[in-house]
């Protein structure tokens, strides 16, 4: 007698499967709670969820005791995604340099190798190095491109998720048409993932940064350009065509500076790393000529100088002005700021918050917190990281 079929599972199911396995890929660990609690699922339904990919072999499930208030221990539940040992390979594209980094699908960096490029002129000498750097990191964690399982790489403008291809002339000019993702796939002979820097940089800030169990995010890269990377809801968004969050091309009002865009009065051509540097080289040499260069100490460094600070404080008061209507838009948990500027710490955020105070509406603007990445310019290698982790593992 022929055993009646099992009936597929439903949709809801799969749904839910997705989701557990997704926030695991994330967090690795997580009690039964943790998991309810940043999907929003039932408990009954991460309960019988957990059932299934333990009889999958998808998962594992350990005890561990945790103390209580009174002071008595209980038996808690961890439950922990089991990856097959895979190797993911990951770029970060930046303006002036191209990172390569190998990495296990538990989101470990093995290897890594930088070189410093015009990136936005000279696309085919970029996609040569990109070659070099890979074969260099795999060197250095003593592995082969044979052994990577996928591929994910993130660059500095706006791509078309439609077709593929770079759009906006005023970054990356000459890959305007270009499609990044079949071009490198050409290179290393397989699929890559590619998407914006600003998308990887919040990638990277949920996965392994500051913004880690936080479902919605506005992630900034202010460097040369000024970007956001959208999370919401526990997923990126990208919008219609891929080229959400160009918060730089955002206008202030009085502001009458020619942006590299052709308008006038742009966030970043107001507020970039290129303008603070100019203003901080002003403040801090005062007797340089006009286009002298400057040796400036790291932005790290300047939140004591009074001078440099203010200089800082009011580029984060620029930049704040306008996060403060996505604010309104979004009403997002967290903003992390990355990218060069980011780097200045403190005089960069309390100026942000302060603009964000007094212009987002006030329910708004005190469920937001404003943090600096943590990863600092590393934020977007990372999410090139999980973002060929999620392809590795199925996610």
């Amino acid at each position: 007698m022929t055993a009646p079929a099992t009936p597929a599972p439903s949709a809801r199911r799969l749904r839910t499967r997705a989701a557990l396995l997704a926030v695991l890929g994330e967090h690795g660990t997580l009690s039964r709670t943790e998991i309810s609690r940043l999907t929003g699922l039932s408990r009954s339904a991460v309960s019988s969820a957990v059932t299934d990919l333990l009889d999958e072999g998808l998962v594992s499930e350990t005890t561990a005791t945790a103390a209580t208030a009174a002071g008595r221990g209980r038996r808690a539940a961890a439950v922990t995604l089991r990856r097959a040992h895979a190797l993911v390979l990951a770029f970060d594209f930046g303006h002036t340099h191209v990172t390569a980094a190998v990495a296990d699908t538990s989101g470990t960096l093995l290897g890594e190798a930088t070189a410093h490029l015009d990136v936005d002129n000279h696309p085919r000498e970029v996609l040569e190095a990109a070659e070099t750097l890979a074969r260099q990191a795999l060197d250095a964690a003593g592995h082969r491109l044979d052994e990577i399982t996928a591929i994910a790489a993130g660059i500095p403008g706006a791509l078309d998720t439609r077709t593929n291809v770079v759009r906006a002339p005023s970054t990356l000019s000459q890959w305007i048409g270009m499609d990044p993702a079949a071009e490198l796939g050409r290179v290393f002979d397989r699929p890559v993932t590619v998407g914006n820097d600003a998308e990887m940089g919040a990638r990277g800030e949920r996965a392994h940064g500051t913004g880690r169990t936080v479902n919605d995010l506005v992630y900034v890269k202010a460097s040369t350009g000024i970007g956001a990377g959208l999370l919401l809801d526990g997923r990126i968004y990208r919008g219609a065509s891929g080229i959400s969050g160009e918060i730089g091309h955002i206008q202030l009002p009085d502001t009458g500076t020619w942006c590299r865009c052709g308008n006038r009065g742009c966030l970043e051509s107001v507020a970039s790393i290129v303008e603070v540097r100019r203003r901080l080289a002003h403040v801090l040499a005062p007797g340089a000529r006009p286009g002298e260069h400057v040796d400036l100490p790291p932005l790290d460094r300047l939140a004591d100088i009074p001078a440099a600070a203010r200089v800082i404080g009011e580029a984060g008061r620029t930049i704040g002005r306008v996060l403060a209507d996505l604010v309104n838009c979004l009403n997002p948990a967290a903003i992390v700021i990355g990218g060069e500027l980011g780097q200045a710490g403190a005089p960069l955020v309390h100026g942000i918050r302060e603009s964000v105070d007094r212009y987002a509406q006030p329910a708004v603007a005190e469920a937001v917190e404003i943090r600096a990445s943590r990863l600092g310019l590393r934020s977007e290698l990372y999410g090139a990281i999980d973002a060929a982790v999620a392809v590795a593992v199925g996610g």
